[in-house]
């Protein structure tokens, strides 16, 4: 009885995850306009609203597999050359993945953003070792622990905000995904701290009953 119980409650909300997948706009936007997953739309939304993407800039993806947004900041930043009429950009994805090729980006796959011989390797691939825009849509390995997955992502992001004071340029921005937890503040407040600009973004692809926001930081303090 206990098996079949189980079986029945599992199957209940398989059932439930693949009715709201089937309906979902984002995921028939991603089909037809050939993104690689539907996160793409929340990159979309927020670059469509307050332009972090423009032509000419350099971009570090961090968490990008499976490369799509990756592949809309290939689109925005002319990173591969489409329109003469604007600079190029460049575009480096990095992620404990494996990650497929991407024309018009550099990938770093089955690489740790936290190692150091990693960030020794994205100087140098960097154009002139600093990027204009560091972007995460990372997200740590769950436990179904929702306190300690929160813990690890801020973790990661605070990680990542260590190494944006190496590699991102004055005036820089830094967009990064978080679960929200009562470690948030300590991201934002020191996000703040180094970010002239600090908002909350929701975007709408992102599901209503999801913990995920982003914090989109602007015009960096750094040297």
């Amino acid at each position: 009885l206990h098996t079949t119980v189980s079986f029945l409650k599992k199957t209940g909300t398989e059932h439930w995850w693949l009715e709201r997948h089937l309906k979902d706009p984002f995921v028939k936007a991603t089909k037809q306009q050939h993104y690689r997953c539907r996160s793409a739309f929340k990159l979309l939304e927020i670059d469509d609203k307050l332009h972090i993407l423009c032509p000419g800039l350099s971009v570090l993806d961090c968490g990008a597999a499976p490369g799509a947004w990756s592949q809309v900041a290939v689109e925005r930043v002319n990173a591969l050359g489409t329109d003469p009429a604007v600079p190029t950009g460049f575009v480096l994805g990095v992620d404990l993945l494996r990650i497929s090729p991407l024309e018009g980006a550099v990938f770093l796959p089955e690489a740790d953003i936290a190692d150091p011989g990693t960030q020794r390797t994205i100087q140098n691939l960097l154009p002139a070792g600093k990027v204009d825009v560091i972007l995460s849509d990372m997200a740590p390995n769950a436990t179904g622990i929702k306190e300690l997955d929160h813990q690890k992502l801020i973790n990661l992001c605070l990680g990542l905000l260590n190494l944006s004071q190496s590699i991102l340029k004055p005036k820089g921005t830094m967009l990064c995904k978080f679960w929200d937890g009562r470690e948030s503040h300590l991201l934002q407040s020191r996000l703040k701290e180094q970010f002239q600009d600090v908002r909350t973004i929701k975007p709408q692809a992102s599901r209503k009953d999801s913990a995920e926001a982003y914090y989109l930081a602007r015009l960096y303090k750094g040297k």
